[in-house]
């Protein structure tokens, strides 16, 4: 595996949950494999579980780790070609990438939306660039449209707590005051059509998700309709995603606190788990006594991050 962006990199998913499962069991039975082998994991955007959960998962595998914070151990870095370099921008990502590849032999790149042009964050332009001119294997520790690692440790955790064969999963949106990215929603709706659940997505109007990622998936406007006998709730707030209406990409269109997830929601699930990425705005989001429920799998949910980093990096050191 050469780049890890998009839930069909994984491959087969069966295979790939049973490889999870696998190293769960024994975190270090592959401790030797990346023996002489360097992972270098670049952040262009804060971090807590995506850094030490790629570190601890790399370390697990006997890998060397170096961290590089762009905005603060760096160069300030530019990515746009043809730029006049009369600012404070020293040095130019085409020649900063390869020189990284030097140093290592696999790369995790974190890097958010910008929200100033919709089709810039589409097209993953610093993500690609990384792919293009690291000559190493590149995986997305969340990019301006995804979080493959998340998603995966996701369908991990609804591996492990599912109480039926097919459950039902409800991926809402919820208030927040700031603008979000769609990139954990954008891989939980890839992720889930791709998992053999009953998936349905709930949000205000005006917040649909990009089609490459949502396809065809049910979408209620109606979010107490959506939560009737939900299995697994999975609470997000995204920004205006800018489908149909480009000009309001990345604003907030919604603030209605009647949409936070709380015990009214969850009343109508079939005793559903609670599930979020974090880090969560507590009685925005959702409210104390639900996520503090014994429903609430937020930190298993969070301790598979692990699990999955170290399937991606294990299957990307054997392609080596």
């Amino acid at each position: 595996m050469r780049v890890f962006q998009n839930v069909s990199d994984i491959g087969d998913l069966r295979t790939a949950l049973d490889e999870a499962f696998e190293i769960k069991k024994d975190r270090y039975k592959y401790s030797t494999i990346g023996k002489n082998k360097t992972c270098l994991l670049i952040f262009f955007n804060n971090s807590l579980r995506t850094r030490l959960s790629t570190q601890k998962a790399a370390m697990n595998l006997g890998m060397n780790v170096i961290v590089l914070d762009v905005n603060q151990g760096a160069w300030k870095l530019e990515t746009e070609r043809g730029v006049i370099m009369d600012g404070d921008k020293s040095e130019h990502l085409l020649e900063a990438i390869p020189v990284m590849g030097c140093y290592c032999d696999i790369i995790g790149v974190r890097s958010f939306a910008t929200f100033q042009n919709r089709a810039d964050d589409y097209e993953e332009k610093i993500l690609n660039q990384f792919i293009q001119y690291s000559g190493k294997p590149v995986f997305f520790m969340e990019s301006a449209t995804v979080h493959p690692l998340q998603s995966f440790a996701d369908l991990i955790t609804i591996e492990e707590y599912k109480r039926n064969k097919r459950p039902k999963v409800v991926l809402s949106w919820a208030p927040h005051p700031k603008a979000l990215p769609q990139a954990v929603p954008n891989s939980f709706a890839q992720w889930m059509r791709a998992a053999d659940v009953d998936f349905v997505v709930t949000h205000p109007e005006g917040y649909e998700l990009d089609p490459q990622f949502v396809g065809d998936t049910k979408v209620e406007y109606d979010q107490m309709r959506a939560f009737e006998g939900a299995d697994f709730i999975y609470a997000k707030n995204w920004s205006c995603p800018g489908v149909t209406r480009p000009a309001d990409y990345g604003r907030v269109l919604n603030t209605d606190r009647s949409w936070t997830v709380d015990d009214r929601h969850m009343a109508v699930t079939n005793n559903a788990f609670f599930m979020h990425c974090l880090p969560v705005r507590r009685n925005m989001i959702v409210t104390d006594s639900v996520i503090e429920s014994p429903t609430s799998i937020v930190i298993p949910e969070a301790a598979n991050r692990e699990i999955s980093a170290q399937v991606v990096l294990k299957r990307m050191i054997q392609s080596l």
